[in-house]
């Protein structure tokens, strides 16, 4: 039989269930989000409310246990969005409470190494991000750019981007989940779209500029650089095997030498 906490899915939420578990000296098996669907077999189930403060007492006894460097991994862990992401969590904050020492390191725990492995899978994808985003130029200037993560990575290359395009206007935009950032020339802002905007922005759900929307010597960059890439092409050391590694193939739909 096993034990059941319900949150609400977010980090705080999280966090809380961590401070309910001792308060109540019971730690669940499963941690499962509202709404889903409880296991076959169980004997109890307890929801989280989550609570800010709690959440903060449990991050503040974080802090007196783990690295800075280690507390920046907890929180881009939890960006993974994986089935495992809540239990595994939790299990690691519940360790690292317990233990005497830091446990940062030892990988021989199954707890460490699956949250070592899961903050590994997280940075993949940022730096994947960083290497394989494609922007276009709109006409009104804007540099828009669609992406389609597998990890919620995007928050994680916003400041390389504010840094490396500061005197451009740019929209990032996830596509699966439906939200971006927006750098004005100033400061970057957190933007969704009512469902009313989606019909008359197609590049909302299809990543693309349509033609009327391009600057007028957009098309005509795209076009250079296809060139280039096709003309730096060596056809006889070609290694597909190796490409798809290096460039993975779910970021070829947003790729303009992919077109």
């Amino acid at each position: 039989m096993q034990t059941v906490f319900q949150f609400d899915n977010s980090f705080d939420g999280l966090l809380t269930a961590v401070f309910e578990a001792y308060a109540r000296r019971t730690f669940p098996d499963v941690l499962s989000v509202e709404g889903e669907p409880l296991p076959l077999f169980h004997d109890e189930a307890f929801t989280v409310v989550t609570d800010a403060e709690k959440a903060r007492r449990v991050w503040r006894g974080l802090e007196k246990k783990l690295s800075a460097g280690a507390l920046r991994c907890l929180t881009r862990c939890w960006l993974a969005e994986e089935a495992e992401t809540p239990i595994v969590l939790f299990r690691y904050i519940c360790k690292v409470i317990d233990a005497p020492s830091s446990i940062e390191t030892n990988f021989a725990d199954p707890d460490v190494l699956a949250f070592a492995r899961m903050w590994k899978r997280v940075e993949t994808e940022k730096w994947h991000l960083i290497q394989f985003i494609r922007f276009q130029k709109a006409a009104d200037g804007i540099y828009f750019a669609a992406v389609e993560p597998v990890k919620n990575a995007l928050p994680l290359v916003v400041d390389h981007f504010r840094d490396r395009l500061a005197d451009q206007r740019w929209l990032i935009y996830d596509v699966s989940r439906a939200y971006g950032f927006y750098y004005d020339g100033n400061e970057v802002r957190h933007v969704t779209f009512d469902d009313s905007d989606i019909p008359a922005a197609t590049h909302l759900l299809t990543g693309r500029l349509n033609e009327h929307l391009m600057d007028p010597d957009e098309r005509l960059f795209q076009q250079l650089w296809q060139t280039y890439f096709k003309a730096i092409c060596i056809r006889e050391r070609l290694n597909p095997r190796k490409h798809r590694q290096d460039m993975p193939v779910r970021y070829w739909k947003y790729l303009t030498e992919k077109q």
